[in-house]
């Protein structure tokens, strides 16, 4: 069994026990957390969809970890006008173990 998940704007295909990197969730380290946005269910022959959301369909899962991503730069500049910017960011990511996909 496997379902399409929405989170922080992006899509990720999950089963139970896969260990995903989403973009970070509210919480701490051991914390349990419900997605809702739930996409697609597969399973046992069965094909689920929404539209665009399955309303009675929930991902539960434990937060394993955070960690930062690599650092994005950006420039800006004009020329001639001696107007240069350097700025930097980096994404904080939340590890996420899939316990249960539940359809209700």
């Amino acid at each position: 069994m496997f379902a399409v998940l929405k989170t922080g704007g992006k899509e990720y295909r999950v089963a139970k026990g896969d260990i995903i990197r989403v973009e970070k969730l509210a919480g701490n380290v051991g914390d349990q957390v419900t997605l809702k946005d739930v996409l697609m269910i597969s399973g046992e022959g069965q094909v689920h969809l929404g539209t665009p959301n399955l309303s009675n369909a929930a991902i539960t899962g434990e937060i394993v970890g955070e960690v930062k991503g690599k650092k994005v730069l950006t420039y800006k500049m004009k020329r001639r006008k001696n107007y240069r910017r350097m700025k930097g960011h980096r994404q904080t990511y939340t590890y996420l173990k899939v316990n249960e996909i539940a359809l209700n």
